[in-house]
């Protein structure tokens, strides 16, 4: 769909175009809300401030649909492709940093109760490493804010990315 298909769109079908970016009802409804866009970048910077900000049952909800970074996503769905491309440049041949991935997921799974989520695409494996490392030391309450960021910044690449044909 190009943008301009995406503002003529109706409601309901534009809605449906942009979830696998963000499974968030109220960020879809808002940016939908807001057509018509003159380019896919107001789009996008629209998207960086819609529904801010997330509350906690959002970011759950649209976190279960993320795997574990070094995991590919299940499913033929749009979400589904994308999670796998945005993953591509993590390393699963390295077994050390696989191993410490794995091993990273688990400690950040225990301490947050949710998985790690970071936007992989363009970091590379050792510096998906050292920012789990990092963020391990987080408060909850730092974490909540990383995380809401992060979903942020994988929404306005899969925005991007929908919108480029």
């Amino acid at each position: 769909m190009r943008l301009a298909e995406f503002d003529a769109a109706d409601r309901d079908a534009a809605i449906a175009w942009i979830r696998p970016c963000l499974d968030i009802t109220r960020w879809c409804e808002e940016l939908v809300d807001g057509r018509p866009y003159g380019s896919v970048e107001e789009l996008v910077t629209a998207a960086g401030t819609a529904a801010s900000p997330f509350t906690a049952e959002e970011v759950d909800a649209a976190m279960a649909r993320h795997p574990r970074i070094g995991e590919h996503a299940a499913g033929v769905g749009a979400e589904a492709a994308l999670s796998r491309s945005e993953q591509a440049g993590v390393d699963a041949g390295d077994a050390a940093i696989a191993a410490a991935l794995a091993e990273g997921n688990f400690a950040y799974e225990r301490r947050f109760g949710r998985v790690f989520l970071i936007r992989a695409a363009g970091r590379s494996s050792e510096e998906i490493l050292g920012a789990l490392t990092e963020r391990l030391g987080h408060t909850a309450d730092e974490e909540d804010l990383v995380v809401a960021g992060q979903l942020r910044e994988i929404a306005a690449l899969r925005l991007k990315g929908r919108f480029a044909a």
